[in-house]
């Protein structure tokens, strides 16, 4: 920390909370994977055909880091995780539109206003405030069968799948609250999920983060504080993501890889010579970035005035 006495105060400030988010992430991270380790059976494994020079097998310096939304799902996790909320009364119709129009600002705009990503954060936020952990958890469950199990990209699935056959740990890394992010690492048998951290106190939310969103840097400081804490080599370890804003997470490691990139990490990628692989069949929705999940009618609504205000501002 001592690196951030040179920051302006407000850089400071910034760069402090990008840290701060991303060890608590870690720290969840990590404890969530030690619980699940230590609840599942010892198995042995089988001897097959050579494995493939990558990822490497038995390197236990390496794992892999996988970005969530567009890169291993469909779309984006929060908004299937809004409309189960919705669907248990958990608020208004009003507000779920309020809140598709503010995901797909972001997907669209190409930028993120900083009043308006406070506005978004205090909307989700303020929806789990006074509820349990417990209870968001088995609603995660429930949601991630209705809404998300189908939405799973078979071609990146196979890609996570080839590095825990190494011997290698998987860890999704998303600005999805992490209780979500663990449920559906889990049901996908990964090793855990880095996301973003809400207050809870006596295992009620408070409605405040700790630190900021797992968003853009704040991404790479979690990976960077989980590779410490287990030991990894990042020059070893490999890194998957669909979002320019990732970059700064994908250029941590050795074998970065630009999965259904967007236009920005697709020309960046190419520049470097990174992996490229895209899994989707409709490239004009590459092309603008909109989820692939956004046909549902309340988010399309909201993705058509983004797309719409978006155009009149060019």
């Amino acid at each position: 920390m001592a690196a951030l006495r040179w920051l302006t105060p407000r850089r400071r400030s910034a760069t402090a909370r990008s840290v701060l988010a991303g060890e608590a992430s870690a720290e969840a991270a990590r404890k969530s994977a030690e619980a699940a380790e230590a609840a599942q059976p010892v198995q042995e494994t089988d001897s097959g055909p050579a494995e493939p020079e990558f990822p490497v097998h038995g390197d236990e310096r390496a794992a892999a880091f996988f970005d969530l939304d567009n890169t291993v799902m469909q779309g984006a996790a929060i908004f299937h995780f809004g409309r189960g909320l919705y669907k248990r009364k958990f608020f208004e119709t009003r507000d779920l539109a309020r809140f598709a129009w503010q995901q797909a600002w972001f997907r669209l705009a190409g930028f993120e206003d900083p009043e308006h990503m406070q506005d978004a954060r205090d909307s989700a936020l303020s929806i789990v405030k006074g509820h349990r952990v417990s209870e968001l958890k088995s609603i995660g469950e429930e949601i991630y069968d209705e809404y998300m199990a189908e939405r799973i990209w078979p071609g990146t699935r196979a890609l996570a799948q080839a590095h825990l056959d190494a011997g290698q740990k998987v860890w999704l890394v998303t600005a999805a609250p992490v209780e979500i992010a663990q449920v559906i690492a889990r049901r996908l048998g990964l090793t855990g999920a880095l996301g973003t951290v809400a207050e809870s106190i006596g295992g009620v939310y408070t409605g405040k983060l700790v630190g900021e969103p797992l968003h853009g840097p704040a991404k790479a400081e979690a990976v960077r504080a989980l590779a410490a804490a287990e030991n990894l080599d990042l020059s070893r370890c490999a890194a998957y993501s669909d979002s320019h804003n990732d970059i700064p997470m994908l250029s941590l490691v050795g074998h970065p890889y630009a999965i259904n990139p967007d236009s920005k990490l697709r020309k960046h990628a190419r520049e470097l010579e990174w992996r490229l692989r895209d899994y989707r069949t409709g490239r004009k929705a590459a092309k603008v970035g909109i989820p692939a999940a956004a046909g549902v009618g309340a988010v399309a609504g909201g993705t058509a005035a983004a797309i719409a205000l978006h155009r009149r501002r060019r």
